[in-house]
């Protein structure tokens, strides 16, 4: 159960009357929720995970399982899982938890603003002290950016605080929410280089046409800085994800199998979503030397698509 003398500390240091206050939420895990003229938006603090945002009088641009667990240890199963400091498995300790130890752990608040427009800015953050691992027992500084406005803005640093050079890799592992995702094409990565995870991470190259997703779908695009525009024809909108400081992006829909084997995810809402990552892995894992910084930013945000279907454009509050 939240500790309501947590939630009042919150309340009464970082509140914006009318722009965010702090709740409970499912199995009493502490989210912010965010009201702006553009938008609204909810956060908790486990795992610093981005789990709605939606622009006003539109749907949710966030796809979220309703069967993801909301419970401590455990990730949250859409949104915005941030993925630090492996991506996937720890090659090197099987016992690791997947995708890192950062969406797992318990953030804090360092910061509330809101600018002239409205929009509001919520700074988290994790060390070291807060949480490690075996497989990765180094020492670091993690500050994270959510900007809720008419764009979303995620910016993850990462400082190394250690005495001596650190790899890592990282990822803002956003799940969009789609019509139907045998539906959407993908452009922006026409001729990039990438790795298929389901079949045995051959290398291959992307075509000039948009991606569709036709299958089982575990794609990681090297060397890429591209914006990626994820067209919903269905949907009557365009999906626009931004970024800097990533070099890699992975496409991803686990399709019917998968679907069926994540116990935290239904068996039929493949269909409605599609991730399009940010990160650093693979080839493109950082390496920073003491005392040094790295900032990785995706910037998410809907627009119009003309020809689509009116009614599924309706507002949605």
């Amino acid at each position: 159960m939240t500790d309501p003398g947590v939630l009042k500390q919150l309340q009464d240091r970082y509140e914006i009357p009318g722009g965010l206050r702090f709740e409970a939420g499912p199995k009493g895990l502490i989210r912010a929720v965010v009201a702006t003229p553009q938008a609204g938006a909810q956060v908790y603090l486990h795992g610093a995970h981005v789990t709605h945002y939606q622009p006003r009088g539109e749907r949710p641009v966030l796809f979220m399982s309703a069967h993801s667990w909301f419970e401590p240890g455990k990730p949250i199963r859409g949104g915005v899982p941030i993925v630090f400091p492996w991506f996937g498995p720890r090659a090197s300790d099987p016992s690791a938890p997947a995708h890192g130890f950062a969406r797992l752990a318990e953030w804090h608040m360092e910061s509330a603003t809101q600018a002239a427009d409205g929009s509001v800015t919520l700074v988290l953050g994790l060390d070291a002290a807060k949480a490690t691992n075996p497989a990765w027992p180094h020492a670091y500084e993690l500050r994270y950016r959510v900007g809720v406005g008419g764009t979303l803005g995620l910016f993850l640093e990462v400082r190394n605080t250690s005495d001596g050079a650190i790899t890592f890799e990282e990822a803002l592992h956003t799940y969009l929410a789609v019509s139907d995702v045998r539906r959407v094409s993908i452009a922006g990565l026409a001729g990039a280089d990438y790795l298929d995870k389901t079949d045995g991470m051959r290398r291959k190259t992307q075509g000039p046409d948009p991606i569709r997703i036709t299958g089982e779908t575990d794609r990681v695009y090297l060397n890429t800085q591209t914006t990626c525009v994820v067209d919903d024809p269905a949907g009557g909108r365009r999906l626009v994800v931004n970024k800097q400081g990533s070099d890699v992006t992975v496409v991803w829909d686990p399709w019917v199998a998968k679907a069926q084997a994540m116990p935290d995810f239904g068996d039929d809402e493949w269909p409605q979503m599609l991730c399009i990552e940010t990160c650093n892995a693979a080839d493109h894992a950082v390496t920073l030397p003491p005392g040094h910084r790295h900032e990785m930013r995706a910037t998410i945000r809907s627009e119009p698509r003309y020809g689509g279907d009116p009614r599924c454009r309706a507002h949605v509050s």
